[in-house]
């Protein structure tokens, strides 16, 4: 089952589930998390609560996608309560790529990068109900940085470079009293600045705080092992790049429990009624292949059984001419 949002043409908002019948609204659905608040309080799976409410009227997702009014497949009311983190240095091959980007920054035999991914590889899939090694983790910000399917990924004006991440983002709903309920996967665009970060590694903070984008559908239920997905960039209408790239556990060195431990461990990250987009890794870069993007690209990512692709277009801020003020009060 794969959940949508979309903007109506009259301003409201509806959900829409497709299935093998195909792409129906959700009858009385305005909200994914609502649908999900639902269902924790019920005590049933988000597949229920779409159950309880029926299947309506078809929908042309595809149509919706090409006039602008696909949404992020899950959202919050106030953006504060929305947060964007990510893990890095989780994928089999991942350390290649980072360890080329950190190797001139890092000139000792074995970069801090290749220590982090070794000790993935050694410790990231505990045995059931262990506590695993540490992910490198990093966050991006809330809401407001969340760019739905379709719109453009702002790169600011200071940013050295604009790079896509094509990677699968886990989305939870955290609970009354505290548990994190996973609602499902999503395509993600973990948008980034990889020659801030290939500068000095202990930037990667800096570099990581750029808008995301993902969806357009939120997969619910069990992640595949073994996802093999296609990331490409189109400039002018053209394929300027485009390279597979690999996610689910068989292609990883950690498990996604090990990641969600070490996400949720933090009360901070267990509080009422914030959602969480936990962006999960990648191995694939078009910046470790020479790229450098330009506004007006366009970014799109697409895996089996996920459904549309995320597209996102590129545009760059103006720069800034001056430092930024602070005014005291």
């Amino acid at each position: 089952m794969l959940l949508s949002q979309i903007a109506l043409s009259d301003g409201q908002r509806a959900v829409v589930c497709r299935d093998a019948s195909g792409s129906h609204f959700v009858n009385g659905a305005k909200s994914v998390m609502a649908l999900a608040q639902g269902a924790i309080g019920r005590g049933e799976s988000l597949a229920d609560a779409v159950a309880s409410h029926g299947l309506g009227a078809p929908v042309d997702l595809a149509a919706a996608y090409a006039e602008g009014r696909m949404l992020l497949p899950v959202d919050h009311p106030d953006p504060a309560h929305l947060h964007l983190t990510g893990t890095g240095l989780t994928h089999l091959g991942s350390a290649a790529t980072r360890d080329a980007m950190h190797a001139k920054a890092d000139p000792e035999q074995m970069t801090d990068s290749m220590k982090m991914f070794r000790m993935g590889l050694e410790g990231g899939k505990p045995t059931a109900g262990a506590v695993g090694t540490e992910p490198e983790w990093f966050y991006k910000g809330n809401g407001h940085a969340a760019t739905a399917p379709g719109q453009p990924l702002l790169s600011p004006g200071f940013a050295k470079d604009a790079g896509e991440e094509p990677e699968i983002a886990g989305i939870y709903l955290i609970g009354h009293d505290g548990t994190p309920f996973r609602l499902g996967f999503a395509l993600g665009n973990e948008f980034s600045d990889h020659v801030t970060e290939r500068g000095n590694y202990l930037w990667l903070a800096h570099s990581k705080l750029r808008p995301a984008s993902f969806g357009p559908e939120l997969l619910v239920g069990t992640l595949p092992a073994d996802i093999r997905g296609q990331s490409r960039i189109l400039r002018d209408g053209k394929v300027l790049w485009e390279k597979p790239f690999l996610s689910g556990e068989a292609n990883m060195s950690h498990s996604l429990s090990n990641l969600e431990h070490h996400h949720f461990k933090y009360d901070l990250f267990r509080q009422p009624g914030d959602l969480h987009v936990h962006f999960f890794g990648t191995a694939t870069l078009s910046f470790a292949d020479g790229i450098r993007t330009e506004a007006g690209d366009v970014f799109e990512i697409e895996a089996p059984g996920f459904g549309l692709p995320l597209r996102n277009p590129l545009a760059v801020a103006a720069p800034e001419t001056r430092a930024r003020a602070v005014t005291s009060l």
